[in-house]
């Protein structure tokens, strides 16, 4: 059992919480709490830990025998948890690596290109949307926060397991890329462009959505082959860009039904 801050692994652990460059020298990621764990593909999780306490009451003093894992003294798991209350588990799980060749495997397929996110939470429930209706990938700017990040892959709440995911060097050449394979290209932004509702989904479709502050860049706005909005009441200028995204993707996945 760990029982010391000393330990060497309880040191790597806080380190790969912290920093994105510890985890892809690794290429892992750290998951936390006890659905994210039960939904992890055990041949993907490199090792568990769990508390004290939680293998007392929860597993009745027996170790799971078809993963490597650890018992961790109850105060020092604390130190190793990104959040204030821990569950109990947490576990290292490979990281995935998907090519965008494998976003467009599906006939007619229906993507997310992301610029810029900053918001791990943000991104991390947009990636949960995704599964929910029915995407084939998401599309990410180098500039976006990094999916691996902690509070990105609590707010996936185990969608990070099953939605495919492409880091693109070059939004543009992504966008000439799509172009090729008949996919249509809709930017989201609020000059120059039609209501949402008055597109065509049913083929392929890639929604462009961008940073929560500032939307998307002119430059790749420019680049998409229809730009949309969502209309709104009141006195709002936009919406959540997690929400927006809901909007967009249930109107195509209701346009494909």
């Amino acid at each position: 059992m760990i029982t010391s801050t000393a330990n060497h692994q309880v040191k790597q652990m806080i380190q790969f919480n912290k920093k994105g460059k510890h985890r892809n020298a690794q290429d892992i990621f750290v998951v936390e709490g006890v659905k994210m764990f039960s939904e992890a593909p055990r041949e993907r999780i490199v090792k568990a830990y769990f508390s004290e306490s939680y293998v007392e009451k929860q597993l009745q003093g027996k170790l799971l025998e078809d993963i490597s894992c650890e018992v961790v003294e109850d105060s020092i798991f604390k130190n190793m948890c990104d959040t204030q209350t821990p569950q109990g588990v947490l576990c290292l799980v490979r990281q995935y690596h998907y090519s965008l060749k494998e976003l467009l495997q599906k006939e007619n397929p229906l993507l997310l290109v992301l610029e810029n996110i900053q918001d791990p939470g943000n991104l991390g429930t947009m990636i949960r949307t995704a599964e929910g209706a029915g995407v084939d990938g998401v599309i990410l700017s180098p500039d976006c926060v990094d999916i691996y990040n902690p509070k990105t892959i609590r707010s996936t709440m185990g969608s990070i397991y099953r939605v495919p995911f492409f880091l693109a060097d070059d939004l543009q050449g992504i966008l000439k890329e799509l172009r090729q394979e008949g996919i249509h290209t809709f930017a989201a932004c609020l000059k120059e462009s039609k209501s949402y509702e008055k597109g065509d989904y049913t083929k392929g479709t890639a929604f462009l959505l961008g940073n929560e502050s500032n939307g998307l860049s002119l430059e790749l706005a420019a680049g998409a082959d229809t730009r949309i909005r969502i209309p709104m009441e009141g006195k709002l200028e936009s919406l959540n860009v997690s929400i927006a995204s809901a909007i967009l993707l249930y109107e195509a996945c209701r346009q494909r039904r």
